[in-house]
């Protein structure tokens, strides 16, 4: 797992998302403590760049993403600054180049539509497509896209005091991320607009007796938990796991006529790997898969 200091900046040298291959898995760890690993403009693209490539790196077979420090992620660090005048811009984070090139102005109208599309949108979307399990590891808080992370990932570990939040009403701005089409899927219509409408914080438990999360821990067992599930997805059959994790995705839009002719294809392209001849003999010696990721 990174390395997790008490708090404070991180050092001037790390970037602000570390990317670190482990074998098979791509660890990728969000690094600024001192924002609650709050996701800026340049850690956005950062991510997108990361997962694009996971996409197609035929040695990966799972992407692990945590948080440095006592938090996993507050959200995204740019809104603000996209919109802001002049007098607000001193006390954001981030500046759009666009600003700064016009002196601090406030940028063209349609900035925000235009860079969400690019970068929180085109992060979750990469999270859910990418033909890989996805596990987040959630401690502290997750909120705003933070959350939309974790309930976009197909694994999300969450310690038990950790708190899941969606602030955007909070902040005077309506939800982004995916919060509104994920949520109602998760929790249903009613506990969706809870969270989003009146601010109502899950504990990481409470996540995971809503259905948000796959499991929640004790906080000092969340390091074994994860690690566990992941040497476990790390061993699977990956071409298999990841057409049903686009099966299953996919099906959400689907009537069952469309959901089984997308199931019969990837049935097809399953059943032509090397895992797929490995489980067979597997099952015939009664041992065992040692399945290679091909």
């Amino acid at each position: 797992m990174v390395d997790r200091p008490p708090g404070g900046a991180r050092p001037s040298t790390e970037p602000a998302v570390l990317l670190d291959r482990d074998g098979g898995v791509l660890r990728i760890g969000l690094n600024r403590p001192e924002r609650r690993n709050a996701l800026d403009t340049a850690s956005v693209r950062r991510l997108v760049g990361a997962l694009e490539d996971a996409a197609t790196d035929d040695t990966l077979r799972v992407v692990l993403i945590e948080g440095r420090g006592p938090d996993f992620c507050s959200g995204a660090d740019w809104v603000a600054s996209n919109t802001a005048d002049t007098a607000d811009t001193a006390t954001t984070s981030t500046t759009s180049d666009a600003s700064k090139a016009a002196g601090g102005t406030r940028p063209r109208p349609g900035s925000v539509q235009r860079r969400t599309a690019l970068q929180a949108h085109r992060l979750i979307q990469l999270v859910t497509e990418v033909q890989l399990p996805v596990v987040c590891a959630v401690r502290g808080y997750a909120a705003g896209l933070g959350f939309q992370l974790a309930l976009a990932a197909d694994f999300t570990v969450a310690a038990e005091n950790s708190t899941f939040w969606e602030p955007f009403l909070t902040r005077g701005f309506s939800p982004d991320s995916g919060a509104t089409w994920l949520l109602p899927r998760l929790v249903g219509v009613a506990r969706a607009k809870e969270l989003l409408l009146l601010g109502r914080r899950l504990s990481g438990a409470e996540a995971a007796e809503w259905g948000l999360v796959y499991r929640a821990v004790p906080d000092v067992d969340l390091d074994k938990a994860v690690a566990s599930l992941v040497e476990t997805l790390g061993q699977a059959a990956t071409v298999a796991v990841g057409l049903t994790k686009r099966l299953v995705n996919r099906g959400l839009e689907l009537g069952l006529t469309e959901a089984m002719q997308d199931e019969a294809f990837a049935l097809e392209l399953a059943s032509r790997t090397a895992d797929f001849r490995e489980g067979l003999a597997a099952f015939r010696e009664r041992r065992a898969p040692g399945f290679g990721g091909r």
